[in-house]
């Protein structure tokens, strides 16, 4: 059965889009692609049979598909005998592939006559259908929604028999019992109906996140000896958006409880499941599981009571090219979907592209016994590594073209050869390190954990832990334990893988019961780590103090003094003697102040000089006027003046 549909931007959808393969033998495979068109291929010759595009494809595109069981067609000859409108109506159910929408309406289309039959609106749903399940005995339908409720469709009238509230929030999965008297729906937690009176007869934990997957396994309890009421004692799988782990769950009494008796884990969200039902206690419920990642895991087990850990695939499977030249990889081909055959040995893969699918049957499946060879890379416990792909003469195209002929499952498979000589020097590709991590783990080869745990990319760490397996967390954890205990420079590397693997799978850790013995010595060395940590943090306050301080004085005696010239110099003289060019030169450097003291000075020395020659030119005048005196007086003696009286002399003066 498909996981759900595609095409749709809720995180909490499934991954996917609508499939399946025709009951009985096979003879079909349908698909609903994101572009709305309902695609129907021939499984034997790889061929397109139908194309339908509804009307409103666009707007109400395709979210499920169911065929009409094929226990319908047992039933046609009898019916054909007592009424023939009945004969008529149940022989189109036969060939009648029933298609929910995005928009809450139910479409009924014909593969013979390649046409819609018919459509459920009326009373129906008001949003989203999520899943449709037919009944196969009476041919009623039963589809689940987004609007909570579950409902009963009379497919001959097109009207609703019945329709009641399933959950609180969306109903996102149906399952019809074995025996057809009891209804599995489930939105996070599952319930079981009885489907004559719509009364609750068990509820269960159900998963974290929306179921997507419901499946009944076994047909018949595994104790024979008691009475069996059709329903107690049976096995039933279920499988959720963004969950790794398959659960499987068993029928029980009242008073015993409700949670998973075990779980197969994968490395993806499933997409695609599909099983054979197990009809006695001693046959094994053979599953195949095809997750996101485009891989098959193959598992088969007798279920028989509880078991604490979780299941791993016998085989995986998946698809590559053998690439283009001598060093080219092989790119991987992704695997769309995978069913069992009716003689529960071949297989039928879906791979490639929505648009143009190959698909191809697998005589005998690799889900054997532990000593069966694994052609695939990426399996844990394979060792080897690949060898490119031998030289050809003509090149392969990993494309299909039309008008060629598709190369073969048996054919790729012998592309990818093993080398058993592989060199140590190689480093392990980024997607190869989940692979790598889970080989070291399960045969503890050192070193090819050292090339794994030893790498210092927070996102290579975080996707490898991400895509590694459930059933290996706990043995990294132990791992990591170890090499905490080593030397100091390896310990830092393994906090950081410590950190994402407590981070990334706790939900998966809170789910052991046993986890405290088992990471016991982890618990202890983490405390014993704590118990310390107050003191290294007050003497690592302390120590960045004295190295701030001491860094800092370093930082001052180390500082060069800025290139400035000096204004004033002051330099004791050696002798009494200094030349005026020396005292010319000092002078220059003398600041302003002592410049206008000297022109000061200057200006004195010029002023006294001026009053020296105005002096001097008044002594030369006064001599000159001496003179003169003397010149008149010795005239007057000459005339006889010189005996005047003093009192004739005042009065000529």
């Amino acid at each position: 059965m498909a996981a759900g549909g595609g095409g749709v931007a809720d995180p909490l959808s499934p991954a996917g889009v609508p499939c399946a393969f025709s009951p009985l033998n096979q003879a079909y495979f349908a698909l609903a692609s994101a572009d709305g068109l309902l695609r129907v291929w021939e499984t034997a010759n790889n061929r397109l049979h139908q194309e339908y595009v509804p009307s409103a494809h666009l707007s109400g595109t395709c979210t499920c598909l169911a065929w009409a069981p094929a226990r319908l067609q047992a039933k046609e000859s009898p019916q054909r005998k007592k009424r023939k409108s009945e004969a008529i109506g149940t022989s189109n159910q036969i060939d009648l592939l029933a298609l929910g929408t995005a928009v809450g309406s139910i479409l009924l289309y014909s593969t013979v006559k390649g046409e819609l039959h018919s459509k459920l609106i009326s009373g129906g749903h008001d949003n989203k259908v999520n899943c449709i399940q037919w009944h196969q005995d009476n041919g009623c339908l039963y589809s689940c929604s987004d609007d909570k409720h579950i409902v009963e469709w009379n497919t001959q009238t097109c009207k609703v028999k019945c329709k009641w509230k399933g959950d609180n929030s969306s109903v996102s999965s149906l399952c019809i019992s074995p025996d057809g008297k009891m209804l599995l729906s489930a939105g996070r937690t599952i319930k079981l109906w009885v489907l004559e009176t719509k009364e609750i007869y068990r509820h269960f934990t159900g998963h974290a996140t929306p179921v997507s997957s419901l499946i009944f396994t076994t047909i018949r309890p595994p104790n024979e000896s008691q009475p069996f009421d059709g329903i107690t004692g049976l096995y039933f799988l279920s499988g959720a958006v963004h969950d790794r782990l398959l659960n499987v769950w068993q029928v029980r009494s009242e008073n015993k409880e409700k949670n998973a008796v075990m779980s197969f884990t994968v490395t993806d969200e499933p997409v695609y499941i599909d099983l054979t039902l197990s009809e006695n206690k001693e046959e094994p419920v053979k599953l195949a599981v095809v997750c996101r990642d485009g891989q098959v895991h193959l598992f088969e087990h007798i279920l028989n009571g509880y078991c604490k850990k979780p299941l791993t695939s016998n085989c995986t499977i998946q698809i590559a090219t053998p690439g283009k030249g001598k060093k080219s990889t092989p790119k991987p081909i992704p695997i769309l979907a995978a069913g069992f055959c009716s003689d529960k040995m071949s297989l039928l893969l879906v791979y490639g592209n929505w648009f143009q699918p190959i698909i191809e049957r697998v005589v005998r499946t690799p889900v054997m016994n532990s000593e069966a060879k694994v052609l695939v890379p990426g399996v844990p416990g394979h060792h080897a590594a690949i060898k490119p792909a031998p030289p050809q003469t003509e090149e392969v195209e990993s494309k299909r073209k039309l008008g060629e002929n598709e190369i073969s499952i048996e054919e790729r498979l012998g592309a990818l050869d093993i080398d058993t000589k592989k060199e140590k020097d190689d480093l392990p590709q980024t997607n190869s390190f989940p692979v790598l991590l889970t080989q070291g783990l399960e045969s503890n080869d050192f070193e090819m954990l050292n090339k794994v745990l030893q790498t210092r990319n927070l996102n290579l760490i975080k996707r490898t832990v991400l895509r590694m397996p459930l059933h290996a967390v706990i043995p990294l954890l132990q791992e990591l334990t170890k090499r905490l205990q080593g030397h100091p420079n390896s310990a830092v590397l393994m906090v950081q893988w410590l950190k994402c693997v407590l981070t990334v799978h706790a939900s998966y850790l809170s789910t052991l019961p046993d986890l405290v013995p088992q990471l016991g010595t982890l618990y202890q060395l983490m405390e014993s780590r704590v118990k310390t940590f107050q003191k290294l943090s007050h003497l690592h306050g302390k120590l960045i103090l004295l190295i701030t301080q001491v860094t800092a004085s370093e930082k001052t005696k180390g500082m060069a003094c800025p290139a400035q010239k000096a204004k004033l110099v002051y330099e004791e003289e050696s002798s009494e003697e200094e030349s005026d060019d020396e005292i010319a030169e000092k002078d220059s450097d003398d600041n302003w102040d002592e410049d206008e003291e000297e022109k000061e000075s200057e200006k004195d020395e010029d002023l006294n000089e001026e009053n020296e020659e105005e002096e001097e030119d008044a002594e030369e005048k006064d001599e000159e006027n001496g003179e003169e005196d003397r010149d008149v007086a010795s005239e007057k003696e000459l005339n006889g003046d010189s005996d005047l009286d003093p009192e004739n002399e005042s009065e000529e003066e």
